[in-house]
């Protein structure tokens, strides 16, 4: 099993399993309500210095700061 990691080390292109969100309650369940659940696949299309990051999640682009993105491990 690989270590997990933030997401916010993960490159453009390159597809993860979600591991965990460290986050508070409110933070957990607004992730939650976007399907952001340990276990689903994200696939991450931009992330760069400037701009906000983004993923692909159950056929959804979410748009994420890099500090939310930051609480969510994946794998």
């Amino acid at each position: 099993m690989e270590a997990s990691m933030p997401l916010t080390q993960v490159k453009a292109g390159n597809k993860v399993r979600l591991v965990t969100v460290d986050a508070m309650c409110g933070l957990e369940g607004r992730l939650a309500a976007m399907g952001m659940v340990p276990g689903e696949i994200i696939e991450v299309l931009r992330n760069s210095c400037h701009g906000p990051f983004i993923i692909s999640i159950k056929g959804s682009r979410v748009l994420l700061g890099h500090g939310m993105a930051r609480k969510i491990f994946v794998e």
